[in-house]
């Protein structure tokens, strides 16, 4: 139960990178779609391409921080973890409950139901997330998930 509800701290996070970023319309995180959408993004002179550079960036901080600092806090600090494959297996646990949020309810729903992510001019360029952009999105899912937990939990074997 404890571990579902870290999930959830961790689909949270997420959530709230994603309502801040699109906060102002979605082309905030235009760096999110495909380079078509992108460039077309730019040609309507909705953004430029050094914004999308500095959105970048700021939004991979703002992901990647929490993704490398909250589980290893919750799973080694709260749930008392110790070891490696104890810490792996838990942490892999959190980040598929948060992966799996991104791929059903930000991307299948969010972004592909609903008119929240819509950017006016770019209609013609859906889906904006395309079977195969979906498919290595699942892909990493399955297995980067889990990768990133091993990494995680052989650093916390260092301290």
């Amino acid at each position: 139960m404890l571990l579902f509800v870290e999930g959830l701290v961790m689909c949270f996070v997420l959530l709230i990178v994603c309502v801040v970023g699109i906060a102002n319309g979605p082309v905030g995180l235009v760096l999110l779609y495909e380079d078509d959408v992108q460039q077309r993004v730019v040609e309507l002179g909705l953004i430029t391409k050094e914004r999308i550079r500095r959105n970048f960036i700021l939004c991979s901080i703002a992901l990647f921080v929490p993704l490398f600092v909250l589980p290893p806090l919750m799973v080694y600090g709260i749930n008392g973890a110790t070891g490696f494959w104890d810490g792996f297996w838990q942490m892999s646990v959190i980040l598929w409950i948060q992966g799996v949020f991104d791929r059903l309810f930000i991307d299948w729903y969010w972004v592909g139901k609903t008119k929240a992510w819509d950017i006016p001019g770019t209609e013609d360029l859906k889906p904006y997330i395309p079977l195969k952009t979906l498919l290595v999105k699942w892909t990493s899912t399955v297995l980067l998930n889990p990768l990133i937990a091993a990494i995680v939990a052989g650093v916390m074997l260092l301290f």
